[in-house]
């Protein structure tokens, strides 16, 4: 018992909150990815090195034989998607470098940028999130690069994720990007959690959306918003 106390303590979970008491009653935090102090402390070779080992004794332990030609190399491979694909946006060195431009057309209406493929992993479970971005905002001065607002959603999606953080995580970067409140985010997604395991309910999809100025104070801004994304 006293074995299992230190443990959970190490890895920063109470006695009383262990993943056996939890289940499937997630717990949230806030919009910020949970990190800790030191997680840049190492460099991505030697990440690379530890998952790898990791990931093999995983594999073996689940009776897996390594020396088949298919399976030798999973490890690495797992560990460089890990590091320099799927998991790339933990490391804020990743986040897209963004150049304005001033607003010369003087374009005063909304701007949408819809249906951006979106991939991400659940922070519970690890397995694939996958669905649709829409991303609108209306111009204080000043517009962003069309593929810029891509590489966000991608940046923030490239980590372990829950829907509902990934959806603020956008939305709070575009507004300080932008210098503007006026920006409105939907994710309509598809998790592997829910349709591979558990419930296994392949049909069911989540959506979520962050409303900053006149998308949550205008409800016609809203609504107009949301018309677009019918379109076409």
């Amino acid at each position: 018992m006293k074995q299992k106390e230190t443990l959970l303590n190490t890895v920063g979970i109470k006695l009383d909150q262990s993943v056996d008491d939890i289940g499937d009653e997630h717990v949230g935090t806030s919009h910020h990815t949970p990190l800790r102090s030191d997680a840049f402390d190492m460099d991505d070779k030697r990440k690379i090195e530890l998952i790898e080992k990791h990931f093999r004794e995983i594999m073996l332990v689940l009776g897996l034989d390594l020396n088949d030609d298919s399976l030798k190399g999973t490890p690495k491979r797992v560990a460089k998607m890990y590091i320099n694909e799927v998991f790339s946006g933990l490391d804020p060195a990743n986040m897209p470098e963004v150049k304005l431009f001033k607003n010369k057309y003087k374009y005063n209406e909304m701007l949408v940028e819809k249906d951006i493929t979106l991939f991400s992993h659940c922070e519970h479970h690890f397995v694939p999130i996958h669905g649709k971005a829409h991303v609108g905002y209306i111009s204080n001065g000043f517009v962003i690069g069309l593929s810029k607002i891509n590489r966000i959603v991608q940046y923030f999606a490239a980590r372990p994720q829950v829907q509902e953080r990934l959806t603020m995580q956008i939305g709070h970067a575009m507004t300080k990007i932008l210098g503007t409140e006026d920006v409105a985010v939907i994710i309509d997604a598809h998790h592997m959690c829910v349709s591979s395991r558990g419930v296994r309910d392949g049909n069911s999809n989540t959506v979520t959306s962050f409303y900053g100025g006149k998308f949550e104070h205008d409800e016609q801004s809203r609504i107009e918003f949301l018309q677009y994304l019918t379109l076409g």
